[in-house]
């Protein structure tokens, strides 16, 4: 855990994919509690737009424009950011890339660069943050797809199950060498955030993150708390504990489910724009910052219940038993009215 405790001592947080999103809302939560914000993306409007939530929010930031996928950009973005702040505390792995289409309609090409984005620029940014700290938090932003595979996702989907057995990997050998350097997952839920508009895509309508959807805020929330709490790993969202247990017990039958609903479910009733540009091997927001939302504030929960309930047992153990008390106290009362 991070002791922010000294503020002449402010915590150095870098975060990848900081142009929008989960990135973008993640850099403005930690500026919030006075970090120095390093922020990794490649569209230039973007990161302008993320130094300024971070400034808004009293935090200090750096931008710094950077593809993942390129271990270099990352070894040189990491130096430029100790050079300007000093040793870095957090790193948040939260840049991504995605293709939706049928499997067998993808090229070789596309599951390339997909897995280069989604899942080696978490290696290398692993890599290139464990080279630099004695003692820190290291953080993938992984999914509920980590664990359930959905279909038309399937080179983001084999991205997040890497993700994850990559991190358990590292996780054990750094127990076995008593690193003070902590590795944490936070799976999350569908979120309402601007990739649904710049992935690149072959559905027939415009595509969509499953229901129930999450603001971005709910996934910058968790993983400040994960930095905070040394968990291992976090799920977020109800649907996401629905899908990482389910997948456990009826894996078969979700597949079957998934094989009708799967495809409706995340596309809207929009036609698609087969003109429309994408981010796969280049930015779209070098010119439009388009912030950490989507287009789906009006269906998009600010809040998650099961979040605040994991993060606030004492609370939640507290309000139960008062339940338990207000309803004794009121059978109580019956029986005497009855006599």
């Amino acid at each position: 855990m991070i002791d922010t405790t000294d503020t002449d001592d402010s915590e150095v947080v870098v975060v990848t994919g900081a142009s929008a999103g989960v990135g973008r809302a993640t850099a403005r939560a930690f500026a919030e509690q006075g970090a120095k914000v390093g922020l990794l993306a490649r569209g230039e409007a973007g990161l302008d737009g993320a130094q300024e939530d971070v400034e808004d929010a009293d935090g200090e930031a750096l931008a710094v424009p950077t593809d993942v996928a390129d271990a270099e950009q990352l070894e040189d973005a990491a130096d430029a950011v100790e050079d300007e702040f000093g040793q870095i505390d957090v790193w948040v792995n939260a840049a991504m890339t995605s293709v939706f289409s049928p499997a067998t309609e993808m090229d070789h090409e596309e599951f390339r660069r997909v897995t280069e984005v989604s899942y080696l620029g978490f290696v290398y940014g692993t890599e290139v943050a464990l080279d630099r700290m004695d003692v820190g938090v290291i953080v993938q932003v992984g999914s509920a797809l980590a664990y359930r595979g959905i279909p038309l996702q399937s080179a983001y989907c084999g991205a997040k199950h890497a993700i994850q057995g990559f991190t358990e990997s590292v996780r054990s050998e750094l127990i076995h060498q008593d690193s003070d350097v902590q590795l944490t997952m936070v799976q999350m839920p569908a979120l309402n955030t601007p990739q649904f508009d710049w992935v690149k895509s072959r559905l027939p309508k415009a595509p969509q993150p499953v229901p129930p959807i999450y603001q971005p805020e709910v996934a910058a929330e968790a993983i400040v708390w994960a930095v905070r709490n040394d968990r291992d790993e976090l799920w977020v969202g109800r649907s996401t504990v629905k899908a990482i247990l389910g997948n456990r017990v009826i894996p078969r039958r979700l597949d079957r489910k998934l094989a009708s609903s799967g495809w409706n479910s995340q596309m809207t009733d929009e036609p698609s724009d087969p003109d429309r540009a994408h981010n796969l091997w280049e930015p779209v927001d070098d010119e439009t910052d388009h912030g950490a939302h989507g287009r789906f504030d009006d269906r998009a929960r600010e809040r998650s219940l099961q979040l605040w309930a994991f993060t606030h047992p004492v609370e939640l153990a507290a309000a139960a038993f008062g339940a338990v008390i207000a309803l004794l106290a009121a059978l109580t009362f019956r029986k005497r009215e009855k006599r």
